[in-house]
Formats: C-alpha cells, structure tokens, sequence
C-alpha cells in the first residue's frame, strides 16, 4: 500500500508508467479541466484556457492514457510530493491553452573583402528571440530567454572587436534523467525497470554523484566484460529480447509459437553466456577483486578529513557509513586502536573544502531529499554549537515564560 501510495500520489494522479500522450474522453477531463482551473488559474482561467481538446502527441499505451492528475483533493502529501504533483498539473492545463507565439529573429554579417587582401571574407550571427503571446507558457514553467535585437539592413561600420580564445569542452556528463531518456531512445530496459537499473548501479558501487562518474569498479567490470564475455553487455541482444517480448505481449496469433521461439533464442543466448563465464571465471573475478580494492582504496583518501584525531593524536578522521544502521558517522581511521566517534545528521554527507572558522574543524554539508542542504561543524566541543544551543535554550525558556504569563 506504502509503494502505491508513492506512485499514485494518494490517488491524485493516474498511473505514471505509462510512455502514452493521449488523453481521452473516458476520462472525463473537461470536469477535472473545469475544477483544477478554477483553483489554479483562479480569473485568468478565461483568459487562457481556450481549447476544447488537449493538444496530444504521437505516442500511445495499449494500457494506460497519459500521466493525468485526477481531479481529487484533502489528500495530504509531502512537499516534495507536492511539487510533482503541480508540474503535473500545470502541463495538464497548458494542453487546453493556445499555442505561445514567439518572434525569433537572426542577423547575419558578412565583412566586405578590402582590396588587396586575400583572406576570405568573415561571416557573423547573432539570434534574438521575443515572445509576443504567452499562452501555455504562462501556466507551465519553461526557461526561455528572451533578448531582443535591432532590425538591421544595409552596410555598417564596425566600431569595436575583441577576439576570445576559447578551449573545446568536454561534453556534459549524464545525470540520472539523461540516462533513463537515453535507455529509452535506445530501446534497453522498460518503463518499469529502466529506474531500478540506475538504482542498481548506484547500490553496487558502479556509478556515484549526481553527475553520474563511473567508479574502478564500474569501469573494470565492463572492461572485464568486454575481454571476456562481450556478449551480455551486446546492446543489440538487450533491444532485440525487448522487441521479442513487446511482439509477445501485443500478438493477436500464434502466440504460442512465438513464445516458444524466443525461449528457445533465450536458452541459446543464456548457454553461450555461461560457457564463456565457466572458460574464464578465475580471470574474471581477479580482475573484479582488484578493482574492488581500488575503489575502497579511493573512497577511503576521499573520506578521509584532513585532521588529526584529537583522542589520540595518531590517526585521521574520516566519514564512514554503517550498512547495519544505515548512518553516516566521523570515526579515527586508527580503528580498533582508538574508538573516537562523532555522530552525523541522518542524510548524505559530503565533506567540504573549508574549516570552521572557530575550531578548524572540517565544515560537512548534509544533502537530504526535500530539504535544503545544510552546512555545519561536527565538532561537539565547537563554540559556534555551543552558543546556537544557548540561543535555542534562552529562547525555549523565553516561549515558557510568555505562555505562563499568558496563563
């Protein structure tokens, strides 16, 4: 029921695995249209919604309509819940508005070849954009800048130049929503498990950060892979079992054969598997201890605070994480020698590249889902924890006193 919950929003959207942009009249939305746009748009809902049909795309579910939000209210949700539900909602009432009308506009500049000079004439762009009917765009949130620029005809003289020097980038590395869009263009995984493959990943140590970096244990697993059994990590036998069991599932006849068929192709693709993992297992699981070790190696100099254990003045501090409790916690890298601990916010803590201004102790930052990141000093001893709990104790006692005279 917890799971549900989570999916459905308390019921106040329909169910979101669904790759579907159709909204049809089953569903009855020009009642949910009507109470959501009163509660949303308030006087501005003549004013923009105009349609009497969504506007819809080409994609389409057998099973489900596009993600909708129900029309139900008194469900209480968390703030985080809270958000997704109103991106939904905004995004349902936009599809009932006019098209947004936006002016672009481009100059082009071409230098004029001055006589005697060889050189091939330089060519200049410059874009503009203005938004002349909002629409849509007034109700869904989408960045767009707009920067207007002069019309421009004829010949001009330039009056000032400046050249930048400017160094190739790296292309942007993926996140997790760029991974599960890019599963999907290529046909791997379902819209049911393409999000617990990512968690996976995360889980066994093969990716980290939210700007995805693949660990020595990620990148040596797919290197062993590679050398030793290319076929499970074959792209093309993942898309090609993907399109065997969608066939499957919308196939009018001779199910059954096809069935057959592609557990048949499954046995042969499976044995192959495992023969080259039996020709190879030993070569492979050195390969992976070795990695493992140096991913350890790497999280411990990365966990590791540039301090000295104040207890016993030999070991390093370091963050550490309970897999039985679940928590994050400083302890001294000198373990079972000395015992010294200090207790972490529940969360996940990142250590940052600055001390306390009062005990030079390393600053930690605690990231936690639906809450903003919080940055504070671990030490318990530290003078600006001490006096915070002052304040708090001298404010507690000054509520006391104001409810009592109230009293």
């Amino acid at each position: 029921m917890q799971i549900a919950q989570s999916l459905y929003l308390g019921g106040l959207i329909s169910y979101p695995r669904t790759s579907s942009q159709k909204l049809p009249d089953s569903i009855a939305y020009k009642k949910i249209l009507n109470k959501l746009a009163e509660q949303y748009l308030g006087d501005e809902k003549e004013h923009l919604i105009k349609r009497q049909k969504p506007v819809e795309g080409k994609k389409t579910d057998p099973a489900h309509p596009s993600i909708y939000p129900t029309g139900e209210s008194n469900v209480v949700i968390s703030d985080q819940e809270k958000k997704i539900y109103d991106l939904i909602v905004k995004r349902f009432l936009s599809l009932f508005c006019d098209d947004a009308k936006i002016d672009n506009k481009t100059i082009r500049a071409t230098t004029l070849a001055e006589e005697g000079n060889e050189k091939e004439p330089l060519e200049f762009t410059t874009r503009g954009a203005e938004i002349k009917q909002k629409a849509w765009l007034s109700i869904y949130p989408i960045k767009m800048e707009e920067r207007q620029i002069p019309d421009i005809n004829g010949t001009l003289v330039i009056e000032n130049s400046r050249i930048e020097e400017k160094e190739t980038q790296p292309p942007k590395r993926f996140s997790p929503a760029s991974i599960l869009s890019q599963l999907e263009k290529r046909n791997l995984g379902t819209k049911a498990t393409r999000a617990s493959i990512l968690e996976t990943l995360y889980d066994r140590g093969y990716i980290k950060e939210q700007s995805i970096q693949a660990t020595p244990l990620g990148i040596s697993l797919v290197n062993t892979l590679e050398k030793y059994s290319p076929i499970i990590i074959d792209e093309k036998l993942t898309r090609h079992f993907e399109k065997e069991m969608e066939s499957i599932e919308t196939a009018q006849k001779g199910l059954l054969e096809k069935e057959k068929t592609t557990i048949e192709e499954a046995k042969k693709s499976i044995t192959e598997i495992i023969i080259q993992f039996k020709k190879n297992e030993d070569k492979i699981g050195k390969d992976l201890v070795n990695a493992t070790k140096e991913l350890h190696s790497q999280e411990k100099a990365a966990n590791t605070l540039e301090i000295t254990c104040p207890k016993c003045n030999e070991g390093k501090l370091a963050v550490t994480y309970s897999p039985k409790n679940k928590k994050y916690f400083i302890a001294c890298n000198a373990y079972p020698k000395c015992k010294n601990t200090y207790s972490l916010p529940p969360g996940n803590i990142k250590k940052l590249d600055k001390n306390c201004t009062e005990c030079n102790f390393p600053m930690m930052m605690r990231l936690m889902s639906g809450k903003r990141p919080w940055i504070f000093c671990f030490n318990p001893e530290c003078p600006s924890r001490k006096n915070k709990e002052n304040r708090e104790g001298e404010n507690k006692e000054e509520t006391n006193d104001n409810q009592s005279q109230d009293e």
